[in-house]
Parts: C-alpha cells; sequence; structure tokens
C-alpha cells in the first residue's frame, strides 16, 4: 500500500478563537471543492463534557483529541488532493503532533492582534463574548517562528474576503510548489 501520495495535501487552518478559522475554511473549501473538518467535532466525549461543564482542558485532555486530528489529517492525505482542518494548534506540540506520520502537512496561521478580534467577537450576533477566554488564548498561543517552515502566515487585518483570497493563494502556491 502507498504511504505517501505526493500531490495530496492537508492545510490546517490555526489561530486563536476568533480570528475567523471557520469562516476562512469554510469559504476556502467551496471555492477549491474540497473538504473541510471542524476539528472541535473529533473531541472525546470526556473533552466535550468537561468544557460544557466550563473546565478548562489541560494539555493531557488534548492528547487523544490531537491524536484523532492527527489520525483524520492522515485519511483525509489519502482521499482528496487538498483537505482543510480546522484547529487552533495554539502550541508547537500541538503542531507536532499533528505533524507526525503527515508529511504533507502545512499550517496556516490566522494572525491577527488582541484589538482586531475582540472588536470580531463582541461584534459576533448571538455569540456570548467573554474577555477573559481571549487573554487565555492569547497566553496560550506560541507564534510559530522560523524553525517551523511548514506555518504559512496570513493577516487578518483586512476584510474576511482578502483574508479568504490570501488563504487561497497561500494554498495554490504550496500546491504548485509540490506539483
Amino acid at each position: 500500500m502507498k504511504t505517501h501520495f505526493s500531490s495530496h495535501h492537508v492545510f490546517v487552518l490555526m489561530g486563536v478563537s476568533g480570528s475567523g478559522k471557520s469562516a476562512v475554511a469554510n469559504d476556502v473549501a467551496w471555492q477549491l471543492k474540497t473538504a473541510f473538518l471542524d476539528g472541535d467535532f473529533l473531541h472525546p466525549r470526556a473533552n466535550i463534557i468537561k468544557m460544557a461543564e466550563g473546565h478548562p482542558l489541560n494539555d493531557e485532555d488534548r492528547q487523544p483529541w490531537l491524536q484523532s486530528l492527527n489520525d483524520a489529517a492522515f485519511a483525509m492525505q489519502r482521499t482528496q488532493p487538498v483537505s482543510l482542518i480546522v484547529c487552533s494548534a495554539l502550541k508547537k506540540r500541538y503542531r507536532d503532533i499533528l505533524r507526525q506520520g503527515n508529511s504533507n502537512l502545512s499550517f496556516i496561521y490566522l494572525k491577527g492582534d488582541f484589538a482586531t478580534i475582540e472588536s470580531r467577537l463582541k461584534a459576533r450576533k448571538g455569540h456570548f463574548f467573554k474577555p477573559q477566554m481571549l487573554v487565555t488564548q492569547f497566553s496560550t498561543l506560541e507564534e510559530p517562528g522560523a524553525d517551523e517552515s511548514d506555518v504559512l502566515v496570513v493577516n487578518i487585518d483586512r476584510s474576511l474576503e482578502e483574508v479568504i483570497h490570501a488563504t487561497v493563494a497561500a494554498i495554490e502556491g504550496v500546491i504548485k510548489k509540490d506539483a
């Protein structure tokens, strides 16, 4: 069995809550006629219950979830040329878990500053914004460094349409390079 399809690629849209990961993935997937997976759907039952009770997850809680995402990336890489996964992937060790055994995986970091993301979260309809959650997200974030050459950065300090366009362009750039 073939274990590597050089022309198939998985892109993880990462960033803090409110950076637009799901909105961007939805439109990018539609434009590229591909699928995307919201990583939150793969949380084990224990994590869902813990979060519903208002308790934050720790790294131990996240381990089985990240392994499920790794497995999903492995499967997606084998079923279609381009796939997207939405996952905050705030810490380098989380990104490293996702990379294991997935040579055709890249990250697209939807990067924004606190003020930009805070204003977007406050403007969401039907969404109760808790400022402390955003503070926690930014304090947890380990921004990708030069040692993570598989991370592409898309700044979100522009319209959603421009962010989507930049994301599609980043994906197409990787695909052309790999072709």
